[in-house]
């Protein structure tokens, strides 16, 4: 089907006479004439019936005309994409991220987007890490494990794993603790699914130290509260909320940080645009949290 019979169609049948569709065509009548011929004689079906100066639809292209504006409508659309395509842009961004990440980095940074960047659409980080979130329609993937060789990646910052207490704890005032102090404490931890655990679990393990009382739970949010509410220390690498004042894990190889990274396919179209978007949401980092957590 050849498109621009089909838009010369359209463009006859909104403005009603030949002469008139012609001057908008920018093309002479005839030309105008000849090729709407050409469009009945593959279609096997008379298209226009002349009334006057005038030009009526036939019952069959009455039928056959909200289908040409469909697939006109869809060739368009095409073409949009393939120029963005080749181009190396994207007009929607899919971002896979771990839920602490969002709450605290991710969303705040699409808040300072502008109106030239993608539209972003976020979903949860697939546990299974980077790779299977790329392979599962994700652009570009945050993760907090260094995704590997066969994803392009940048690191973005090193923050600090925390140690929460209420303001009233007799440790409110110390700015840190050792992790073979924390252990002593009553603790709010969360599962070994998500990275802040490990990370803590590895500490100890450094220290040659084991945990006592230990309420667990698999939201950050929550193990929050839970401190707030006197229940133990909550240790998350999310930002302070309930009033809760925010110590440095001390381990025996330095302090516990969690690392963040973003990942993408080296092959996107966009690869050069993510790599983009990867700086800046480092440097956003560094300008949320200060220079302290500039990945290196």
């Amino acid at each position: 089907m050849d498109l621009r019979l089909l838009r010369y169609f359209v463009a006859t049948a909104d403005a009603g006479s030949a002469t008139r569709a012609a001057d908008l065509l920018h093309v002479t009548q005839p030309v105008l004439s000849r090729q709407l011929r050409q469009l009945e004689a593959s279609l096997g079906v008379p298209l226009f019936a002349r009334e006057g100066r005038r030009l009526r639809l036939t019952r069959a292209a009455e039928a056959f005309l909200p289908r040409a504006r469909d697939l006109l409508s869809h060739a368009d659309d095409l073409e949009r994409a393939v120029g963005v395509l080749g181009a190396g842009r994207l007009e929607e961004l899919h971002l896979a991220v771990p839920t602490t990440t969002l709450t605290d980095v991710l969303a705040p940074f699409l808040a300072t987007l502008r109106a030239d960047d993608p539209v972003a659409k976020v979903r949860e980080l697939d546990p299974r890490g980077a790779v299977a979130a790329v392979r599962a329609g994700a652009d570009l993937a945050i993760v907090t494990r260094p995704p590997g060789r066969a994803l392009a990646s940048r690191a973005l910052a090193v923050l600090p794993v925390w140690a929460y207490v209420r303001a009233d704890d007799p440790w409110a005032d110390r700015g840190s603790a050792d992790v073979r102090d924390l252990v002593t404490r009553p603790l709010v931890l969360l599962t070994d699914d998500l990275r802040p655990r490990p990370l803590l679990d590895t500490a100890a393990e450094e220290a040659d130290v084991g945990y006592g009382d230990v309420l667990e739970v698999s939201n950050a949010q929550v193990a929050q509260a839970l401190a707030a509410s006197g229940r133990g220390i909550a240790v998350v690498s999310d930002d302070p909320r309930f009033g809760l004042v925010p110590l440095h894990i001390e381990a025996p190889s330095g302090p516990v940080r969690i690392r963040l990274y973003a990942a993408w396919d080296p092959h996107h179209h966009a690869a050069a645009a993510l790599a983009g978007l990867a700086e800046r949401l480092a440097a956003f980092c560094v300008e949320r949290y200060g220079v302290e957590v500039a990945a290196r």
